[in-house]
């Protein structure tokens, strides 16, 4: 890559020294001239300039004002100033107005010109590289601050599908499959959190067994897709018979069970007649046959006041709803919990 040269301006009003310093300067130097202020201000507007040396002393427009008009305009231009006279008073001035790198007599010492033309390029150029650095590194802060960014929402929208899939694989896990009820395991956890609500606010709870009677005929007859229209079928007319706050779930084979919060042994009788008269007079059909459906239902109530154990009441439940098979089938028995005995 070529070594880049430094452009640089010379302003003077005496057109020898501009001819001087242009032979003098041009082999180190892109040498631009300009014999006075204006005109210099017109070479800024169609070059970049690296440097500027100027006269002090000029007509209309004083070096010390241009330098401070190149200050504020193209602040990144190293500015020096030249002069043949030598008062305090103007260096200060320069130096406050229009910040010079240097200031320089007339007449010059081509050595110590150079030397000072060559430190104000090296300025110029550790400065411009700084600027480049400077910008890369904001580049660079920018395109790391997008891939963070970018990198985040894409993480986020992976938690987000992670946490739907998971919602969904704890769904599914909860869910019967054919019914779409939820299942024994889901029906523990409701079971066993309005046990934990009972404890804390204290009501009578009942819970049901529900069972499709002589269901393995029907299965015999019509077959698992004949028996499966029947378990949705039944599921729904369950569904339809029950309380907002009561809670249905299928646990197995052509098994149900019923959650009934603040039920007591009334309550428990009304809805069990109502669950089993709801089932009866329901039509189930398969392929055009009627099939009728009865519903054999035991219940476990523990009254207000009455400790309730989970495995207890399924127990009881279990044996009201197997009194209800063996003394006739489409009927509701109905369990009392019993107070828990002291230990003597």
């Amino acid at each position: 890559m070529a070594k880049y040269r430094c452009s640089l301006l010379v302003v003077d009003d005496e057109p020898y020294i501009l001819t001087t310093l242009a032979a003098l300067l041009s082999n180190e130097f892109d040498v631009l001239t300009a014999d006075s202020a204006e005109a210099a201000q017109r070479q800024f507007a169609n070059h970049d300039i690296d440097l500027i040396l100027t006269d002090q002393k000029m007509p209309r427009m004083t070096g010390v004002q241009l330098l401070e008009w190149v200050r504020q305009n193209h602040p990144n231009t190293v500015r020096l100033m030249m002069t043949g006279f030598a008062e305090l008073e103007e260096a200060v001035e320069a130096i406050n107005r229009g910040q010079v790198y240097r200031y320089l007599f007339k007449p010059w010492r081509t050595d110590e010109l150079l030397d000072t033309l060559h430190n104000a390029a090296r300025t110029f150029m550790l400065e411009r590289s700084h600027e480049q650095l400077l910008q890369e590194l904001r580049e660079l802060n920018q395109q790391l601050e997008l891939r963070v960014q970018q990198r985040t929402r894409e993480l986020e929208e992976a938690n987000f599908e992670l946490e739907q899939k998971n919602k969904m694989l704890e769904k599914l896990a909860l869910t019967d499959p054919l019914t779409n009820l939820p299942n024994r395991r889901a029906m523990d956890r409701l079971a066993e959190r309005e046990l934990r609500r009972r404890d804390r606010y204290p009501s009578p709870l009942a819970i049901a067994y529900i069972d499709a009677d002589h269901f393995r005929e029907i299965n015999a007859r019509y077959l698992h897709p004949g028996g499966d229209k029947v378990l949705v079928d039944l599921g729904k007319a369950l569904n339809s018979s029950l309380r907002s706050v009561d809670l249905l779930g299928r646990i197995g084979g052509e098994e149900f069970m019923v959650i009934a919060p603040e039920t007591n042994m009334e309550g428990a009788i009304a809805l069990g007649e109502r669950i089993r008269t709801t089932v009866e007079c329901c039509e189930f059909a398969y392929k055009n046959d009627v099939i009728p459906v009865r519903v054999s239902i035991g219940f476990a109530i523990a009254e207000h006041g009455i400790e309730a154990d989970y495995e207890q009441m399924k127990h009881q439940a279990a044996a009201a709803l197997s009194e209800a098979k063996n003394t006739g089938r489409n009927k509701c028995v109905y369990y009392s919990m019993m107070p828990f005995e002291a230990a003597g």
